[in-house]
């Protein structure tokens, strides 16, 4: 029997298994549909949602069709989408559709591939995603201070074929810093923060709430969708008694995996897509553990096992792998080569004076400053290969590097600070070929790519995508203070 055979035959069986559950009622279905059933309607506009427990108050944040998350956008892969995006906020918005190879003219960079959207006007984005995955969309003005005021939603690019799982989950992950009031402290674009580990919050939510249990039945497997939409947190997520099997990062498939040490490592923009064999004891509770920061453990939620029985005697013995997108495979042989290096922040040449805090006591401080902390200026902290380039984007932005459409490249990126960064390229997905010398497994394709501090990592890519495309840090602090550069495909 081919391996595709059975993969059929597995569906099959699947279905059959769990007849009765309801698919369709697991992904948030925050409603985004317009009258007509190609296009999508999303109204960017301010609204109050309840993100911790019912005794604490209300926040004034800033939605997509009055949901935090915003609505919930599913695509069809190789279809046609109509986005219209209103904007309601009181200053300019774009809307970025991260990781989603569409043409530059849709990208969402303000000045470099579009007007910007002015209060009460409103811009279409037409694209046909090629991919299948986990994407999601966010601003890209201001977009430090929309986005930590809410403005995030999630995008599936459906596969021709459904994955052989009895549920597909979605975990939006967002990080807020709250005052004791409850509201959102409003010390966006500190200097001297920024030049550290960026705003980290004091408060993270799934799917738009602190989430105490997540339901789920013994037996079944499901599809879990990790998206991490915070302004600057890392997250290690570790799932007390499971093994997750990694399938896909960024959208984009990969050999399935377990991950390095149990744990799932989600920088800033990331997405990791993990198959759950749900195999704990019926009525148990089980922790979801995210411990990337020294000393700063937390629960981020637990999996509360029905009672029911299981709906099943064993693991689901169906393939575990997603059928791979049609990205162009780089020819290393003869592709062009260049270095990319981080620089900056503090504890560098480009901060006068002052030192910095390591590790949990560092990151503490961070998150209890609320809005008390003196700002040192606006001025660049950080770079690539010695330039800095500030803010969301502008026109007549000159590109680091040019490259003929068509060629291969393969970028070598070098941190030389002391902080960790998630570096993100739009219009394209890079290949992961090596970290500090080392090949990097599972043949892993990454629109942004974590780096940890003093990390060496060689990507390659076709430049296949016409127009000027950003290359920043997702740390939005970094990328508004010099972490951005422009790559041209020309």
């Amino acid at each position: 029997m081919t391996e595709e055979s059975n993969s059929v035959v597995s569906r099959r069986s699947l279905l059959q298994a769990a007849a009765g559950l309801l698919l369709a009622t697991e992904l948030p279905s925050f409603p985004a549909r317009a009258g007509s059933p190609d296009g999508y309607r999303i109204v960017a506009a301010p609204a109050r949602a309840r993100l911790v427990d019912p005794d604490r108050p209300e926040t004034d944040v800033w939605t997509y069709n009055g949901t935090v998350p915003g609505s919930l956008v599913r695509l069809r892969q190789g279809k046609l989408a109509r986005l219209l995006v209103e904007n309601r906020l009181a200053q300019e918005t774009t809307v970025h559709w991260h990781g989603i190879r569409l043409p530059n003219a849709m990208d969402g960079v303000p000045g470099l591939t579009q007007p910007a959207i002015r209060p009460g006007k409103s811009f279409a984005y037409e694209f046909t995603p090629p991919d299948a995955g986990t994407f999601w969309y966010h601003p890209h003005a201001n977009s430090l201070e929309q986005l930590g005021r809410g403005l995030a939603g999630a995008v599936i690019v459906e596969e021709r074929e459904p994955a052989a799982v009895d549920r597909d989950l979605l975990w939006l992950l967002s990080d807020w810093r709250l005052t004791g009031e409850g509201g959102i402290a409003s010390s966006f674009g500190n200097r001297m923060e920024a030049a550290m580990s960026g705003r980290v919050g004091n408060t993270v939510t799934l799917n738009g709430r602190a989430s105490e249990a997540e339901v789920v039945r013994a037996g079944e497997r499901v599809r879990l969708r990790l998206l991490n939409a915070s302004l600057a947190r890392i997250m290690a997520l570790r799932f007390e008694g499971h093994r997750p099997v990694v399938v896909a990062v960024d959208g984009q498939p990969c050999d399935p995996h377990e991950p390095e040490g149990g744990r799932i490592l989600l920088g800033p923009a990331m997405r990791v897509d993990v198959m759950l064999d749900m195999q704990g004891e019926p009525g148990r509770r089980y922790d979801v553990i995210d411990d990337f920061y020294n000393g700063l453990s937390y629960r981020l939620t637990q999996l509360v096992y029905e009672k029911r029985l299981p709906i099943r005697g064993h693991a689901l013995d169906a393939l575990l792998g997603l059928p791979r997108n049609p990205l162009p495979e780089p020819n290393l042989a003869s592709a062009e080569r260049h270095t990319l290096t981080l620089q900056g922040g503090m504890m560098s040449g480009m901060m006068s004076g002052g030192g910095g805090m390591q590790g949990g006591g560092m990151m503490r401080g961070m998150m209890d400053m609320g809005g008390g902390m003196m700002g040192m200026g606006n001025g660049a902290v950080w770079s690539i290969n010695g330039q800095s380039m500030t803010g969301d984007g502008h026109a007549g932005m000159e590109p680091a590097l040019v490259f003929e459409r068509g060629r291969s490249v393969v970028l070598e990126l070098r941190n030389q600070t002391a902080w960790w960064h998630p570096m993100h390229i739009h219009g394209h997905s890079l290949r992961v070929l090596s970290r500090n010398g080392k090949p990097v497994p599972h043949r892993q394709w990454q629109d942004t790519v974590l780096m940890a501090p003093k990390d060496a990592v060689e990507v390659a890519f076709v430049a296949d995508n016409p127009g000027d495309w950003m290359l920043h840090c997702h740390v939005m602090d970094h990328q508004m203070t010099g972490m951005m550069t422009v790559l041209r495909v020309a």
